[in-house]
């Protein structure tokens, strides 16, 4: 089996190469499962129902978010709807949304997970507590596991993939939307990568134009961060191997696509 899982879409630009290059790379790499993190599709904040029907209709299974989960109002409108959208789990009790999923692929099942890190973001409930009580309750239904984890800092996500290692297929990163090149097998079967890096504009910074963010770095006063609607863009994401039956990892891949990078079919 395999799974394709694209990262942090930003805004325009990176909703563009989710409709371009997702159909090629589908007919690439042949996988089963696709899934995006789209918490920063709408205009860098957020999601909205329009975005997240397109993702669906462009070829994904589900979609993830984090942080950025109610930054446009719109997902209060539709997410106890939305089957295949996947909010932090660890979010306080109550609200809206589910923070795991089940898909079906011919007569095998996988359960997407989505975690929202602590270290240098907002306190929520625990993590780890979190995933050990859904990946008991996954595993009672499959060994195919599929975890994104939303977070700052490595040595979070770090010590996420070796707590989880041999419980679940994956561990992949998101949020810091720079692609890191530590992609492995775990030795227990866990495939794992620091971040998985963001779908976007590429001449930006984290997604967001340049110059806002260099003029808070140099007067530290704050400014409005908004995503370019022109200029060049990459995508970026991981493919992974899995073996249906023990739910472990044979390989993670990494996918950039940019002008430095062109996509070769």
């Amino acid at each position: 089996m395999k799974l394709l899982f694209i990262g942090d879409v930003v805004g325009s630009p990176g909703r563009d190469m989710i409709q371009e290059y997702l159909p090629k790379l589908k007919e690439k790499y042949r996988p089963h499962i696709t899934v995006i993190n789209g918490e920063n599709a709408a205009s860098g904040r957020g999601i909205t129902e329009k975005i997240y029907r397109s993702f669906l209709e462009w070829g994904a299974q589900a979609v993830t978010m984090g942080n950025h989960t109610w930054d446009n109002r719109d997902i209060f409108n539709f997410i106890d709807e939305a089957k295949y959208l996947v909010r932090p789990a660890n979010f306080p009790d109550g609200v809206p949304g589910e923070g795991m999923k089940f898909l079906k692929f011919n007569q095998h099942e996988i359960a997407v997970i989505n975690l929202q890190a602590r270290t240098f973001m907002p306190d929520l409930d625990c993590p780890f507590k979190k995933a050990d009580e859904l990946v008991a309750e996954a595993r009672k239904k499959t060994p195919i596991i599929f975890v994104d984890f939303h977070g700052e800092a490595t040595s979070e996500k770090q010590a996420m993939g070796w707590f989880l290692d041999g419980k679940v297929t994956a561990v992949v990163g998101t949020h810091t939307h720079v692609q890191t090149a530590d992609n492995r097998i775990l030795p227990a079967g866990t495939a794992y990568i620091s971040d998985v890096g963001m779908t976007g504009p590429y001449d930006a910074i984290l997604g967001v134009e340049r110059e806002a963010v260099i003029h808070r770095f140099l007067t530290s006063l704050p400014v409005r961060f908004e995503v370019p609607k022109e200029g060049r863009t990459l995508l970026s994401g991981v493919l992974l191997e899995i073996d249906e039956k023990t739910g472990k990892a044979k390989k993670i891949e990494r996918i950039l696509i940019n002008e430095d990078h062109p996509f070769y079919h």
